[in-house]
């Protein structure tokens, strides 16, 4: 039997990644793609996979070690008939828990669903923020806090340090959950990193006139079961309830006309059954916002203090609902891509998500995101932005409905469109516009060439 170096894989833009969590130990017996040991940056969590199968014969980290790209974890002798296999990829387990808030837990994004064709199972759901500042540093605090924060579920990018040079202690840790806990929301805010822009000030509970959470004894009532809430919902309730609050959001409701276009994209997979790829509507939509952020492009842009930073590539975010939470996929370059081969990015996409499978490279970049109930119902619902993004675009289910075409009332399906955006970038009357031609182009798609 063969010894095997077993290193660490591609892990995106880090240099370096913390060790948190070692899933093996020497004399184990191990298969291939078989998880090893967790990894941390600032952004996310990720798992390291065996290359090969094979009985653990030496560990060569230990937890808290940082690690890169080639870093050797553990050294394997393999099974007899292994194969080298390619390079496993690190597969993120958690959201990204630095500086910038999640965009709606609650949200399953699924292909938009068509009362003409079956509706596709709900596979996709609303995405979880980008970090607003991305310094590849991780928060200063000492290994056993690390552990302890990782332990209760703290992101420590949200925790302001008491400690010199703003170094984090175990007391600042639990100041922080409890501020969560209670709902003291003038601690919370204190405690988060306020997003560029806001000017520090967004989130003060006194201004609020925000009351401490009920402590309710529940069981008194009835029988209750108590369940730990997922790593990821714990890091993303802090950034959810930091975006609610710091974000002036408004969200415009309106309506676009998608029977032509419903009938192309049912001939273009008929056309196209061989190939394997079945188009969805969200192809479509990704292609049609995008034509749309091109007319519009301080929808496509960001805060940076007192700046607004215009971004010339269209980076379309979505997010998979998986056994591990919520990820969040990444279509790079939709503008340069047709919709066929936004249909087949999308589907491999969300398998790896659903698989444990993307990369931290798959879930960055995005500049505006699309959220979609389709596959499940309802008419509107208010996305929260995806910071640091300045817009989100949220459908629902389309129905048939009767619709006036000044003679008398025709049979027409219709698409509920709701867009949330960041009132102190885009006004009121831009987001009108922005959903009016979305709708134009939707009702006819030629005009994407325009």
């Amino acid at each position: 039997m063969a010894l095997i170096d077993i290193q660490v894989p591609d892990i995106g833009d880090f240099d370096e990644v913390t060790v948190i969590e070692i899933l093996v130990k020497p004399g184990d017996t191990v298969k291939a793609d078989q998880s090893l040991l967790t990894v941390e940056s600032d952004k996310a969590s990720m798992e390291i996979p065996s290359s090969h199968g094979g009985v653990v014969k030496e560990l060569r980290v230990k937890l808290d070690d940082k690690v890169k790209q080639g870093s050797i974890v553990l050294v394997l002798e393999a099974e007899a008939d292994a194969s080298a296999s390619a390079a496993p990829v690190a597969a993120p387990v958690s959201m990204p828990a630095a500086a910038a808030p999640v965009a709606q837990a609650a949200a399953v994004v699924a292909p938009v669903a068509v009362a003409s064709a079956p509706a596709a199972a709900p596979a996709l759901a609303m995405p979880a923020h980008e970090p607003t500042a991305m310094t590849g540093q991780l928060p200063h605090a000492s290994p056993s806090v690390r552990k302890f924060a990782r332990e209760i579920g703290v992101p420590l990018a949200e925790v302001n340090g008491s400690g010199p040079k703003g170094r984090i202690s175990q007391e600042d840790v639990q100041s922080f959950a409890k501020s969560v806990m209670t709902g003291d929301v003038r601690t919370q805010a204190q405690a988060v990193k306020a997003p560029a822009g806001s000017g520090g000030s967004g989130g003060d509970g006194a201004a609020l006139g925000l009351i401490p959470w009920p402590k309710v004894d529940f069981a008194k009532f009835g029988p209750i079961e108590r369940k730990d809430m997922s790593r990821i919902k714990k890091i993303s309730g802090a950034n959810l309830l930091r975006n609610a609050i710091m974000i002036p959001a408004v969200t415009n409701h309106d309506d676009a006309d998608i029977t032509d276009l419903e009938a192309f994209r049912v001939s273009t997979n008929k056309e196209n059954e061989k190939s394997g790829v079945k188009v969805t509507m969200l192809a479509f939509l990704i292609k049609a916002i995008v034509a749309t952020l091109k007319k519009y492009p301080e929808f496509n842009s960001s805060l940076d203090g007192d700046a607004i930073i215009y971004k010339n590539y269209w980076h379309i975010g979505f997010a998979a609902d998986t056994p591990n939470g919520l990820m969040v996929p990444v279509i790079r370059d939709a503008d340069q891509k047709g919709v066929l081969q936004l249909s087949q990015e999308m589907g491999e996409l969300a398998k790896k998500a659903r698989d444990g499978k993307l990369s931290s490279a798959e879930m960055t970049g995005a500049t505006f995101t699309i959220s979609s109930l389709g596959g499940i119902g309802g008419k509107y619902f208010l996305p929260i932005i995806n910071a640091p993004e300045v817009a989100i675009m949220g459908v629902s289910k389309s129905m048939m409905e009767p619709v006036w075409d000044g003679k008398q009332f025709v049979p027409r399906l219709m698409l509920p469109m709701s867009l949330t955006y960041d009132h102190r970038v885009i006004d009121g009357a831009a987001a009108a516009r922005f959903n009016v031609y979305l709708s134009q182009i939707l009702a006819d798609f030629r005009r994407v060439l325009l």
